[in-house]
């Protein structure tokens, strides 16, 4: 048996102590881990501890592990050089950028190491914001994901507790994203709010019903028409009020006006007529209405930024996007 020390920094502050040991600790086994706790060899300050403990910076955390456990962080570092990420905004603590359509936003079934995650750690790195070699359990992290063919904004955190505070701001509804899309046929209304129920099906389907149905949940879905064309193409507002699979992509399919170039719930016909392989769609409006002053990316509290997609000017469309 070895002993390993660890002093938690700022980004490792925060987590339970077996989550902090899993990252640290490259080969430990899950069983392994919580056999060692079981037997009380995780000590905190000099004090046995169970799994559950929250870390806080500054604590020397102690274990007794098997000489053959590695010591060693996950930090999924890329590969080979990636294009830059566009930067719409950054401060110390976030990073918002615009993906591009046929960009994963995480690797995928595709094998491809080129990700909006691995492009945004490499600028930290390549900029200085993150030194893999000096953090023992933390790895900057997307705070929201959109599919490989959306386009649109991507919010980054550079240390942990951004990540935690995003995820919470989002998970309270006090980052609001709205969306433009092309559609293919014109709404049934100008103006509607539609409610709907969802189900995930395996794979990377899902499907909606119009009734409440067993294992559906509610989904919720508003959108504004903006203009309109005599071939029955719409631009289109969209605004989530809960954030299903391909929530957007289902509820105007179902509305019998699909996003133009949507090859899974999409017009075949019309995305040929158009040449359109790629869905029109845009997670491009981005606010931040934060309820109170915060102590973490407060910086961000009541800001709003926006830009008007390239495929509105193509289709003859305009959106100000202020």
């Amino acid at each position: 048996m070895k002993k390993q020390e660890f002093t938690i920094g700022v980004n490792d502050a925060g987590q339970r102590a077996d989550k902090f040991l899993l990252k640290a600790c490259r080969e430990l086994p899950q069983s392994l881990l919580y056999k060692t706790f079981r037997k009380r060899d995780v000590k905190l300050n000099g004090k046995r501890i169970p799994a559950e403990t929250f870390l806080q910076a500054g604590d020397c955390l102690t274990v007794f592990l098997p000489d053959d456990i590695a010591v060693s962080a996950r930090k999924p570092v890329p590969a080979e050089a990636l294009p830059m990420p566009e930067i719409v905004y950054e401060d110390r603590e976030i990073v918002l950028m615009k993906k591009p359509v046929d960009l994963p936003v995480h690797a995928d079934d595709k094998g491809s190491r080129d990700t909006m995650a691995a492009r945004f750690l490499q600028y930290l790195m390549q900029t200085g914001a993150y030194d893999a070699a000096r953090e023992q359990s933390f790895s900057p992290a997307l705070c929201n994901r959109l599919d490989r063919n959306t386009e649109g904004f991507v919010i980054g955190a550079k240390t942990a507790a951004a990540l935690r505070t995003m995820n919470e701001k989002i998970r309270l509804g006090e980052v609001q994203k709205e969306y433009l899309c092309i559609t293919a046929g014109i709404p049934p209304k100008q103006a509607d709010t539609v409610t709907a129920y969802h189900r995930r099906l395996s794979g990377k389907n899902a499907e909606i019903s119009a009734v409440p149905r067993e294992e559906f949940r509610e989904m919720r879905t508003g959108y504004r028409v903006i203009g309109t064309r005599e071939d029955g193409l719409a631009l289109v507002h969209i605004r989530l009020y809960t954030g299903r699979t391909h929530q957007i992509r289902l509820q105007m399919a179902a509305l019998g006006c699909p996003v133009l170039g949507d090859g899974r719930y999409g017009d075949p016909a019309a995305n040929r007529n158009f040449h359109e392989p790629h869905q029109l769609l845009a997670a491009c409006m981005l606010s931040f209405p934060f309820s109170a002053e915060e102590t973490v990316c407060d910086a961000l509290r009541g800001k709003r930024f926006s830009y008007q997609p390239g495929f509105c000017a193509k289709y003859g469309f305009h959106w100000n996007a202020e």
